[in-house]
């Protein structure tokens, strides 16, 4: 190996755990929350409408708690006036948002049951075409999980 190779190969390496470093030490991974055993339920703050004006809303969830992990999870959408986002939601609309409209109430179950054996819902991964309800059930299970936070 000549001198130049060596020197990008110790320049590639001295850059990756530079890199790898950085990431590791940023975030709240590194603090362990515990939280009581019990169901508790969250909400999420009202969103008014993305730029195309669909979406208007809430979420909130019922999470079960056992052993500092989430055994169960409900999610359930509503509109602003406190009807339930369901298989008739977006009926009015136009075809391609009353299809978006029932990506996002289809999306809630998936969102519930990817919580499963989790402690939060951080590493929950956004669907295409719903990501207004996954940032409802992530707000909306963040403050369940405040509610059952140990003193």
């Amino acid at each position: 190996m000549n001198k130049k190779t060596f020197i990008n190969i110790l320049f590639t390496l001295t850059a990756s755990a530079v890199i790898a470093l950085s990431f590791s030490s940023c975030g709240s991974d590194n603090e362990t929350v515990d939280h009581n055993d019990g169901t508790y339920s969250g909400r999420s703050s009202d969103f008014e409408e993305d730029e195309s004006g669909n979406g208007a809303g809430y979420g909130e969830v019922s999470i079960k708690i056992e052993n500092n992990k989430i055994t169960a999870c409900t999610f359930k959408m509503y509109n602003l006036d406190g009807t339930l986002k369901d298989e008739s939601y977006g009926a009015d609309l136009s075809r391609e948002n009353r299809l978006k409209a029932q990506k996002a109430v289809q999306s809630a179950n998936k969102y519930a049951s990817a919580l499963i054996g989790k402690s939060s819902a951080e590493d929950i991964d956004a669907i295409s075409g719903a990501t207004i309800s996954c940032k409802e059930f992530k707000e909306a299970v963040g403050n369940a999980l405040k509610k059952a936070e140990k003193a």
